[in-house]
Parts: C-alpha cells; sequence; structure tokens
C-alpha cells in the first residue's frame, strides 16, 4: 500500500493535471506542484536529513470562487493523500465554546483511515465478491430454478471456451445446477429475487448516547462498549441485490487487516496528509483587546503549534503534524496576511496571489475543463433523451452575464456560473420527461430569454442570481 504516487509526476505534470479542471492561476499551481514534488525528494534523502525538512506551507490570497480550494483538493487526489477542508473561522480560543484547533488532524486521520481501506477492499473485491455469491447461492439453491424459463435449450447444459477462431462447444460435461444458479445470479437475473441475510449489527445504541460529547472525541466507543455488550447479528430480508451489497462489505471486512490499515492511514496522514485553512483572513487582526479579537489571536496562537509541528493524540495513535502540508487561503479585502501573528506569518514562507476572473476565464470554464459545466448538463439531461447542445454565442452570453452580475452584485467568482446556468436550465429540467423533442440547442437568443427579466430587475436580480 505504498503511496509514493508523487514520483511519476514532475512539477510541469501536475500543473498539466490540474489544468484539466482549473482554468488559470498559473502561480498557485505552480506553487502547489512544487510543494507536492518536494515531499517525493525528501522521502529520498538520508533518514538523519529528511526529519530536518519541513514542508513549505502556502497561502493563497484571492477573492472568494476563483479556485482556491479546487487547487488543494485536486492536489490531494493526485497524491493520494488525505485531504480536510476546514474553515478557521469555525475555531475558538481554548476557553471558549467551540471546536479544539486539535479536532482537525483527528479528522483528517479519519479520512485517511477511510482512503486507505476503500483502497484495501478494492483489492480484495474479487473475492469478496466471490464469497458473497456463494452465500447468495446457498440461500438460493433448491428454491429458484437454476435455468431462465424462458429458455431450456440444450446450451446451458454446455460448456464454451472462447478459441482463436471464436466460440467452441467443448466436451466436457453439463453445468451443474449450482454453476447455472452462479450465471443467472451475475447475469442479474434473480436481483429482484428476496434472500434472507444475517449481518453484523452496526447500531451501538450506547455509542450513539455519548457520541458528541465533549471530552469524548478520542474515545473509541464501538470497541469500549464492544467488550462490554458483545456484538449482535441481525437478519434481514432483502433482495438479491442489495444482499450481494452487504455481504461484499462484511465479507471485505473479514479479508482486510485493519490493523495494517490504521499503520498505513499513520503514515500517510504524518507524510502526505494536506489541511486546507480556509477564511485564515477572517481570524486576522490584533487591533482590540476586547471582544472577538481577543479571540481571534487566540486562534491564531492555538493554531500555531499544529502548523509549526506538535503530536496530537488520537484514538488511533500518536499523530505528528511536522511534514503535513498546511495551504491558507483568505480573500484579504480588509486584512492582510501581515495582520496575522509574526509566528504564524513565518510558517506560511510561499504566498501566492490568484486573479480575479474575465470574461474570458468564465469562457473557458464552461467549456475547457474535464467536468465542465456545460458537459454535466448535457449527461444530466441525457437519460431523459435530450440531446443538448451548445452554440457558441450562448457560452459567450451566460460568462458575459456572469461577470456583469460578479461586477454589479457581488464578485463570487466560477460560483455565480452556477446560478446562471441554474436559471437557463430551469425550465427545461421541469419540462424533460415530458418533452417530444430529443435535441436541444442552446443559444445565445435561448439564454437572453430566460434571464433578461431577471437581469433587467436590479432587486429581484440581488435575490435570484
Amino acid at each position: 500500500m505504498d503511496f509514493d504516487s508523487e514520483q511519476d509526476l514532475t512539477p510541469r505534470e501536475i500543473v498539466a493535471q490540474l489544468d484539466r479542471y482549473i482554468v488559470g492561476q498559473k502561480d498557485a499551481k505552480r506553487a502547489v506542484a512544487v510543494a507536492l514534488r518536494n515531499r517525493w525528494r525528501r522521502r529520498q534523502i538520508e533518514d538523519d536529513l529528511r526529519d530536518e525538512i519541513m514542508p513549505k506551507n502556502i497561502i493563497m490570497i484571492g477573492p472568494t470562487g476563483v479556485g482556491k480550494t479546487e487547487i488543494a483538493r485536486r492536489l490531494a487526489r493526485l497524491a493520494r493523500a488525505p485531504f480536510l477542508k476546514v474553515e478557521a473561522s469555525k475555531f475558538t480560543e481554548v476557553g471558549y465554546v467551540g471546536r479544539d484547533v486539535e479536532s482537525m488532524v483527528r479528522d483528517l486521520l479519519e479520512l485517511g483511515i477511510n482512503l486507505v481501506k476503500a483502497e484495501a477492499e478494492k483489492k480484495v473485491e474479487t473475492r469478496a465478491r466471490e464469497a458473497a455469491e456463494e452465500r447468495i447461492i446457498e440461500k438460493l439453491e433448491g428454491r429458484i430454478n437454476p435455468r431462465r424459463p424462458l429458455d431450456q435449450s440444450d446450451d446451458d447444459r454446455k460448456t464454451f471456451i472462447a478459441g482463436a477462431d471464436g466460440v467452441v462447444q467443448s466436451d466436457e460435461g453439463p453445468l451443474d445446477e449450482r454453476e447455472l444458479l452462479l450465471r443467472r445470479l451475475r447475469d442479474g437475473d434473480l436481483d429482484e429475487e428476496y434472500v434472507e441475510v444475517e449481518v453484523a449489527d452496526q447500531h451501538n445504541p450506547m455509542a450513539d448516547m455519548f457520541a458528541g460529547q465533549p471530552g469524548m472525541e478520542d474515545m473509541d466507543l464501538g470497541n469500549v462498549l464492544g467488550n462490554i455488550f458483545p456484538s449482535r447479528r441481525k437478519r434481514k430480508r432483502v433482495k438479491v441485490k442489495e444482499a450481494m451489497r452487504l455481504l461484499i462489505k462484511e465479507e471485505s471486512s473479514r479479508l482486510i487487516d485493519m490493523d495494517q490499515i490504521v499503520t498505513e492511514a499513520l503514515k500517510r496522514t504524518e507524510q502526505g496528509g494536506i489541511i486546507f485553512l480556509d477564511e485564515l483572513d477572517k481570524i486576522a487582526g490584533r487591533e482590540s483587546k476586547h471582544g472577538p479579537d481577543v479571540s481571534r489571536e487566540g486562534v491564531q496562537r492555538d493554531l500555531l503549534p499544529i502548523v509549526e509541528g506538535s503530536s496530537v493524540t488520537t484514538k488511533y495513535g500518536v499523530v505528528s503534524t511536522d511534514h503535513i502540508l498546511f495551504i491558507a487561503a483568505g480573500a484579504f479585502h480588509v486584512s492582510k496576511p501581515s495582520d496575522l501573528i509574526p509566528e504564524l506569518q513565518g510558517r506560511f514562507p510561499i504566498r501566492v496571489e490568484l486573479n480575479s476572473l474575465t470574461q474570458d476565464d468564465f469562457r473557458r470554464i464552461l467549456t475547457e475543463p474535464q467536468n465542465s459545466l456545460t458537459r454535466q448538463y448535457a449527461e444530466l439531461l441525457r437519460p431523459e433523451g435530450l440531446d443538448i447542445q451548445f452554440k457558441d454565442d450562448a457560452i459567450v452570453t451566460i460568462a458575459e452575464m456572469a461577470f456583469r452580475v460578479n461586477e454589479t452584485l457581488e464578485n463570487i467568482g466560477a460560483r455565480r456560473l452556477h446560478t446562471i446556468m441554474e436559471r437557463v436550465f430551469e425550465e427545461l429540467a421541469f419540462d424533460a420527461p415530458d418533452m417530444d423533442e430529443d435535441e436541444v440547442v442552446i443559444t445565445s437568443e435561448y439564454v437572453h430569454d430566460k434571464l433578461e427579466g431577471i437581469l433587467q430587475d436590479e432587486d429581484l436580480s440581488r435575490y435570484i442570481l
């Protein structure tokens, strides 16, 4: 379960991968690409010096909706690393009511365990599926006709082998009833049949009672109470399709070693984890000595040891934050990075400014990324039998309107495109199941028709767009 995937990607290749999903922001992409590559470089260095090389944390400065969060999230996916986004403004100084800053490290480790566990389950998926199929066939034998009701030909009794010249009949004996039943199960013929399965009861009312209580975050209540109250199993009567999902999950849990997963998750969290601290500008500022500003500076001082490097106790073990990469972000309209306490400023040596999005950026966002909005809406309506086609002038009009609304009202960046597109497609999405057409062409006139009334009424546009 080695996660050393960064070695295959140079900074230039990392930027190219980010370009597939994010338009512009070249400086920010270069900064995170170098930070990711430096992690791989550090792991190639001898042990005595390796621990001395600290990650170069980054502050991204720019308005909302320009790609700060998306850059960090895509970076984590490339590295197959645990990634947590958290708003700095949600934390409060120790002694105040609010979340403890150390909770973000515990949350990051939980995400790391889920990530590693999902990868392990994928590796044993074939064996888990085979075991689940065996259990379901045992339930179905004697109850279900192994042969298809409308297909009683001799073909089911023969074995076929794919040869170089095509499929040929084998001289082997006929398939037995169990094999025929397995074939029907894999073909989905039995998905609607009901079977009774026995699965572990995950619900523990005692754990629910204590969950969320202050001071209980570090306790593994499932294990503690599991030792007092033995785990129970319950019978469920479900369709074969649902039974297959439940049994695959249970068989996967049997095949994987949770101790190994926790060990790997701890390593991956410490060496590859990424914490995205959003809204850092909202805890900047030390001008007042009373009211919320006292807590504001207190949050910075509480964050400092986590960013600087400390050990956080979790229910799975101690997590060192020395080599976790922190990427902070904020608009910094009112405050400046220099308003942070000097000690915290020093822990974010790399600062990159993200540009506000232009009208041309909006046009590119609508069409260029692999998950572009135009593609999303077209695919969303395809199951209704509609083929959505966008004319170039429609793309330009949507981009122009999004840019104009951002200029007139409040600049929320690319998020404005979501609002505009929803208004354009609202009526079409409602009527799609009843439409006779199989193709809809989105033109500039169509966009104007859906939005013109809203744009003309300034008060309405404030609420709607």
